[in-house]
């Protein structure tokens, strides 16, 4: 790789140890963070229930710069509060009212860390020809297919390649992953060795310091729950504080353990059942970013992951006109619209889309 580096910082670890590793190798660096937040949301104490979003990216920009002036490289703050708000937040907040779970990092990547602050770093004068970040993926060019392919990070446990499943072939093109190779524990042991001032920062642990729902505060009205038989059995605090999945928080007598299995915005309703309720063998992807391919003609084989935490399910995927049919070899539980299903060939990621609330109809 040449040509100057821009490294987007975030004040955490794994970002600073890859702008050390690139500074190591020779690569001249621009280091850069992103203010994102018009108001401070969350828990005060610095780094309690840490998150992406919230009181605690003060203490974060405070962070990076330390970083960067500790690797003496030149360090910018760079304001993109409009822009999340706009194409992250106020979506994110639109699929919670529609009664959606949306991944916040799904629409963080492509449109804010590696789309608005490349843009911004641009028009500010910045000269370089590559971005680079903290993540735990692989890039690479495959000159057959004429391609940049995204594969998942060789900590199993760390792969972020599912979070990086909607960028595209202009940003794959210039992103530059330097932990890619490495575990998590072999980057912890480096911070320290490199002396680095966030050595001992924990890792973020929600999208909003102290957990989502300070968003989602007052939002959406009450509602009835029923069973499966379309029973009334509860009451709904507003859909937008409810996943596919949930059981904890429904306030409902029962025999056995309920799920909420389905949630319809339309009458503001949310559905319960038991754990076999929420298994499905098929399911409906639209808004599709394809990778490694240009799209499909046919039915194709793959492995699909459902959301971040999830296992890889070996399934058959249909194109239809909108979208795809993700037929499963296995039924799965909790397929919860509004998530990521992203899906591979191995350790490449073939595309992505977002999963809809009802499977395609034969």
């Amino acid at each position: 790789m040449s040509g100057k580096i821009l490294v987007a910082l975030s004040g955490g670890v794994d970002s600073a140890v890859a702008a050390a590793l690139l500074k190591q190798a020779g690569h001249e660096l621009i280091g850069a963070t992103m203010q994102i937040c018009f108001a401070e949301l969350g828990v005060s104490d610095k780094y309690a229930s840490h998150g992406c979003y919230g009181i605690s990216k003060c203490h974060d920009i405070d962070d990076a710069r330390m970083v960067a002036q500790h690797l003496n490289i030149p360090f910018y703050v760079i304001d993109l509060c409009s822009e999340y708000k706009r194409d992250v937040l106020d979506e994110v907040m639109s699929g919670y009212a529609q009664g959606r779970t949306p991944n916040p990092c799904i629409y963080c990547n492509p449109r804010i860390k590696f789309g608005a602050l490349v843009e911004s770093a641009q028009k500010m004068g910045l000269k370089f020809e590559h971005i680079a970040t903290g993540h735990y993926a692989n890039v690479e060019y495959n000159a057959v297919s004429g391609r940049y392919l995204l594969k998942k990070g060789a900590d199993v446990q760390k792969d972020q390649s599912y979070f990086l499943s909607f960028l595209n072939q202009n940003q794959l093109g210039m992103v530059f992953f330097p932990l890619g190779g490495y575990s998590k524990s072999q980057v912890r042991r480096m911070a320290y060795e490199l002396c680095l001032p966030v050595s001992d920062k924990p890792e973020s642990q929600d999208f909003v310091s102290g957990g989502y729902h300070g968003l989602l505060h007052g939002v959406g009205q009450t509602g009835p729950i029923v069973d499966v038989h379309g029973c009334h059995v509860g009451t709904h605090n507003g859909i937008a504080h409810y996943t596919v999945g949930q059981h904890k928080g429904l306030n409902i007598s029962a025999r056995e353990k309920l799920y909420v299995i389905k949630i319809l915005q339309e009458t503001n309703t949310v559905v319960v059942g038991t754990e076999s309720d929420l298994e499905q063998s098929e399911m409906m992807v639209r808004c599709l970013n394809w990778i490694a391919v240009d799209g499909l003609s046919s039915a194709s084989r793959a492995e699909v992951k459902i959301r971040s935490k999830a296992e890889l399910a070996a399934a058959t995927i249909e194109p239809l006109s909108d979208g795809v049919r993700v037929i499963f070899d296995v039924t799965q539980k909790r397929v919860t619209p509004g998530q990521a299903a992203v899906f591979y060939h191995g350790d490449v990621v073939l595309g992505a889309g977002i999963i809809d609330a009802m499977p395609a109809e034969s």
